[in-house]
């Protein structure tokens, strides 16, 4: 039953992107579909099957995520992935600092998604179907109470090979019930843990509590120091798995059985050869 469900997701993200219906998003659809493996792997080389996607912590909050198809995302881009490295597909920003956008994009990025609208206030509502991925957008409030700005920044999910990916940006307060229900299930998550200038570990911790995500990946850490504190406070929820490698390969059918923090070094991606 499991492999059915899975070769109708897959067929459902296939449909061609120039389709003018929306379709829903199946994090949302799919409340719960079992089943991270994780092997050595070189970004740019192929995943081995149309169910696994690699991603690779390269700085901050900037991860690059690579789909069978060859489809490249980046999250929080601020202009620099690595040295003569192909320009992504498509590209997520935030406003929290200038270390999560650039005002300057590559005008070769087909898609440059900003987490912020035109005009102040308004949720802005990604909705970017490439195919074999589709990238959304959820908005959340920049700095509230603090001189910020109303929907000023968005968490982006991608979804691809039956996974639901979120990256929660530069987020500075808990969802509302509205924006949980609109994020829907996800697999895998990135989360800041620098405890001060996103969300105070308190507050991380009740987030993380409540999407039960299989995978948590650390981001936005400052250093050794503030990474081991969320880890210490996370430790006896959550159990931590600490990888050499910046990049990890994650398929549906193999998550943890339980939600499991994953910790990535962040390093700059090189040409592949």
């Amino acid at each position: 039953m499991i492999r059915t469900l899975l070769a109708l997701l897959t067929a459902a993200l296939a449909l061609p992107a120039a389709a003018q219906e929306r379709r829903p998003s199946h994090c949302i659809a799919v409340a719960e579909v079992p089943g991270v493996k994780v092997w050595r792997a070189a970004y740019g080389a192929p995943l081995p099957d149309e169910f696994t996607v690699r991603l690779n912590y390269v700085d901050h909050s900037m991860f690059l995520i690579e789909t069978p198809g060859g489809l490249r995302a980046v999250t929080d881009y601020n202009g620099f992935i690595g040295a003569g490295v192909p320009v992504p597909d498509v590209v997520t920003m935030n406003r929290g600092h200038i270390t999560h956008w650039t005002p300057d994009p590559d005008p070769s990025i087909p898609h440059v998604l900003p987490g912020w609208s035109d005009r102040p206030g308004t949720p802005v509502d990604h909705y970017v179907d490439l195919g074999e991925l589709l990238v959304r957008s959820v908005s959340t409030d920049l700095r509230p109470g603090r001189g910020g700005e109303e929907n000023g920044n968005s968490i982006f999910v991608f979804e691809v090979g039956g996974l639901c990916i979120g990256h929660l940006g530069h987020l500075h307060h808990e969802p509302s019930e509205e924006q949980y229900a609109a994020l829907g299930r996800l697999d895998v998550v990135m989360a800041p843990v620098d405890g001060g200038l996103t969300l105070p570990h308190e507050t991380l911790t009740r987030v993380l509590t409540r999407l039960r995500s299989s995978v948590v990946i650390p981001m936005h850490w400052f250093g050794e120091g503030t990474l081991q504190r969320f880890l210490d406070e996370m430790s006896g929820a959550f159990p931590v798995e600490r990888r050499a490698e910046s990049h990890l390969e994650v398929s549906l059918r193999d998550l943890p059985s339980q939600p499991t923090i994953i910790v990535l070094p962040p390093r700059f991606l090189s040409q592949p050869e």
